[in-house]
């Protein structure tokens, strides 16, 4: 069954809980929570102190996505936190391998992302130690942004490459995800789909997971 990933990034952060309660109420399986520094993509958000706050009023599975320079400085913060996932960037650290390694240590399931000009093939060989993958389908920092076609090819492939090394790997993927397109990109082989303001910005919340789900025919 295919998981749905609201994204914490365009909800109403005047009313945080409201909004995360509705989505989960809604059925909604996971809660991606994007993290941004400002130097790895050009635009800043949340840290840890949210992660936190939200966490002991929801029981979804918070997968917590690092848009960072050297995430490994930063793990620690978010387990504590009460992340269940963490993804890093392929593109964003020179100790991919070491920090999924600790991860895992800690007892939080590891995810590695790439950005749209990365070739699934680069993650291949880390596949085996991971729980996730993330495959962006929109230059990551900024929301609002179209789905890049192409994309549908990638995804396919990287199915390909998860089903030969680590068929228990999830594949998600974010951006510019909509009822329109997203049966597409799950017919490519995606598991959980992240949308953000296809949701949060939907006049309800609820009907908009419903729609994407009967898109999927979920």
């Amino acid at each position: 069954m295919v998981k749905i990933a609201p994204s914490l990034f365009y909800a109403d952060f005047a009313n945080l809980a409201r909004d995360v309660a509705a989505v989960e109420a809604a059925g909604a399986e996971y809660l991606h929570i994007d993290v941004m520094d400002g130097m790895f993509v050009p635009n800043l958000s949340i840290g840890p102190q949210i992660v936190k706050s939200i966490r002991p009023n929801s029981k979804m599975v918070f997968d917590v996505h690092l848009m960072i320079v050297k995430p490994e400085r930063y793990i620690d913060n978010f387990v504590k936190a009460g992340a269940d996932y963490i993804t890093i960037h392929l593109e964003a650290s020179d100790k991919v391998e070491e920090t999924i390694d600790y991860i895992r240590k800690c007892g939080v399931k590891p995810s590695v992302s790439i950005k749209p000009k990365t070739p699934p093939e680069a993650v291949e060989h880390l596949i085996k130690k991971l729980d996730m993958v993330l495959v962006m389908s929109v230059e990551p920092g900024f929301g609002g942004q179209s789905f890049i076609p192409e994309s549908l090819e990638k995804i396919a492939k990287m199915n390909e490459l998860i089903k030969k090394h680590n068929p228990a790997c999830e594949l998600e993927v974010d951006g510019g995800i909509y009822a329109h397109n997203v049966a597409d990109v799950v017919k490519s082989g995606a598991s959980v789909i992240v949308a953000g303001s296809a949701i949060f910005k939907a006049p309800d919340a609820a009907q908009a997971i419903k729609e994407l789900r009967d898109k999927c025919n979920i």
